[in-house]
């Protein structure tokens, strides 16, 4: 029986997706702040460490290839990533993240640091860095279970 001080709907699942509803918002309108969708801020920050062939790039996002298309049409567009033929095997494409599209990212990752601050501010340093350590935990878990 429920106490009056008890919280409903106090499961993890819940508690989490009601976190990850408010926690998406603030997120998607910072990336917006910075003129990037999730999924393109997500195709820099895998470009950061230099040339991805496209087929490898697709595989890291786990994305349908027209829509990294879209996606790499979009930052090209925007002159923060180029693409050129793979001098190895022509009918691939080498995406490159540019001078801009570097920048880009740096302001995404403060961008992003601040919507952290905001919705993290009632943790500790220490709490946030277990809440990392579980959260990654649990993540790594399901895509252990999607595999089987």
């Amino acid at each position: 029986m429920a106490t009056p001080h008890s919280t409903p709907m106090a499961q993890l699942g819940v508690l989490l997706a009601g976190r990850g509803g408010v926690a998406s918002l603030r997120v998607r309108a910072a990336l917006a702040e910075a003129g990037l969708s999730l999924r393109s801020a997500f195709t820099l920050t895998h470009l950061a460490d230099g040339p991805v062939n496209q087929q490898a790039l697709i595989d890291l996002l786990g994305v349908d290839p027209s829509a990294l298309v879209s996606v790499l049409n979009e930052l090209e567009g925007l002159g923060l990533v180029s693409r050129r033929r793979d001098p190895t095997d022509r009918r691939r494409h080498i995406v490159l993240i540019t001078e801009d599209g570097a920048r880009t990212l740096q302001t995404v990752e403060s961008v992003l640091d601040t919507a952290d601050n905001d919705l993290f501010a009632a943790l500790s340093p220490t709490e946030r860095d277990q809440l990392e350590r579980l959260l990654t935990k649990v993540a790594d878990a399901e895509t252990c279970a999607e595999k089987y």
